[in-house]
């Protein structure tokens, strides 16, 4: 089995005259950050390998939740996903090393809702429902596959085993 966590960036400031790639958390997406990595050490979502985007955003929402996750994990930086259109996306989940089990992606939207409406073809109602309605700042999406190897990972063969937002995982 294999499991892709996609986690989108934490609520974002936008300061005047910084740019897009450089926009650093707002004081919302600080706490995001380390309430999603409480929850993802307490519920052992735990990636083997973290794949993030190079933005600032990106990296400083990933630097927060394995921070607080609290284990070493490894980390690649990875330009592509920022504003990688889902093709894209797809390509650096099915070229990631096949003794990788766990694979955490941290990025962005649209590209990161389309990735995962694509992949899914089952999954938890009340995950399924979350996911359909939108994919908001510091969600986090797990999807579990059947298959033995990354590169075999196809559209609509995903289970949505759960989609969390903040709102969720503090109720």
């Amino acid at each position: 089995m294999r499991r892709l966590m996609l986690l989108r960036h934490a609520k974002a400031d936008r300061p005047l005259g910084v740019n897009d790639h450089e926009r650093p958390l707002a004081a919302r997406g600080l706490r995001q950050s380390q309430e999603m990595g409480m929850y993802m050490a307490k519920q052992g979502l735990v990636p083997d390998l973290a794949i993030v985007s190079t933005s600032k955003r990106t990296q400083d929402t990933w630097r927060l939740v394995s921070t607080a996750i609290g284990l070493e994990i490894t980390r690649q930086d990875e330009p592509r996903i920022y504003e990688g259109a889902p093709d894209e996306i797809l390509h650096v989940i099915r070229t990631t090393d096949p003794s990788i089990q766990t694979l955490l992606l941290v990025g962005h939207n649209p590209g990161f809702e389309h990735v995962a409406t694509s992949l899914v073809g089952a999954g938890r109602a009340v995950a399924l429902s979350r996911l359909q309605h939108e994919f908001p700042t510091g969600a986090l999406a797990v999807i579990d596959f059947t298959a033995d190897n990354w590169a075999k990972v196809a559209a609509g063969e995903g289970y949505l085993d759960r989609f969390e937002t903040l709102a969720s995982i503090s109720s």
